[in-house]
């Protein structure tokens, strides 16, 4: 049994544990989701077995204890061959850290996953009942305001002003020549100017749904297409229906069919993003 933990936030460790679930059905090794077993409790998961507080408890106190062995993944695009090898000739491992990928495997077992971090009812009602206040004949787009630590990391490559997402979204709009756009705007940047987007694109056409992250992730799933600054939350909730991402690097470039992707490709290109230049 591989007990999976890392310190990132809910998207962070749905990738993370879902690459080594995939490991671990190759080999026929169980894995637990330390996160999953006493936070987020907005998906399937926490219904599985072993999922719960007093898992937690006794393998935090375990390995306190020294009592299994610790594999970590720290170093981005190792193979870690010796930490596999302990994670297939023990019985409990605790496994650490963000940089572990298995690509070929992930999407080997991604239906499992999907299924794994399927939604509760109360989150798919509720995504459901903000779709239909919006209407159903348009398309939707879902924008992703994503600022926080990105103001200082790497000289705020991927830092965006209001108006910046605003070009993209105008941007797209064009491309859609004519079709009605409606717009679900996401985030938690508490100074996010929202009668800016109102303004620029009719309040009728926008949405900001204030949503848990559970609710909003489940939210840009269901939508069209996606639109924001990379990171692991639109990848997430690209996963569920491989919905089309755009990742803005270049606020001027123009919008067109070639700026979005689903999932796979995403995936895999997400790490070399986040290089620092």
């Amino acid at each position: 049994m591989i007990f999976v933990t890392d310190k990132g936030r809910m998207c962070n460790n749905i990738l993370q544990y879902g690459h080594l679930y995939a490991w671990g059905r190759e080999h026929s090794v169980g894995t637990v989701s330390m996160r999953f077993c006493y936070k987020y409790p907005y998906f399937s998961i926490r219904h599985k077995r072993w999922h719960n507080p007093l898992t937690y408890a006794l393998v935090k106190a375990a390995v306190k204890l020294k009592m299994m062995p610790v594999v970590e993944f720290h170093q981005m695009g190792s193979v870690y061959r010796d930490e596999q090898n302990t994670m297939l000739t023990n019985r409990f491992v605790y496994a650490w850290g963000w940089c572990v990928r298995f690509f070929d495997l992930f999407e080997k077992y991604k239906d499992e996953i999907r299924s794994l971090f399927a939604f509760r009812q109360s989150i798919i009602r509720h995504t459901q009942a903000t779709l239909s206040a919006a209407g159903n004949d348009a398309v939707r787009l879902g924008l992703h305001i994503r600022r926080g630590d990105y103001r200082t990391w790497s000289g705020g490559h991927y830092f965006f002003s209001d108006e910046q997402y605003a070009a993209a979204v105008s941007s797209f709009i064009g491309w859609q020549q004519g079709r009605k756009v409606h717009i679900f705007i996401c985030g938690n940047d508490p100074e996010l100017d929202r009668d800016y987007y109102r303004r620029l694109f009719g309040a009728g056409n926008v949405s900001f749904p204030d949503g848990n992250p559970a609710q909003d992730l489940c939210l840009l799933s269901e939508c069209d297409y996606m639109i924001g600054a990379p990171s692991t939350f639109t990848l997430v909730a690209s996963l569920y229906h491989d919905t089309p991402i755009y990742w803005i690097s270049d606020p001027a470039r123009p919008v067109t069919a070639d700026c979005f992707a689903g999932f796979d490709q995403r995936h895999r290109e997400f790490d070399n993003l986040f290089i620092p230049s």
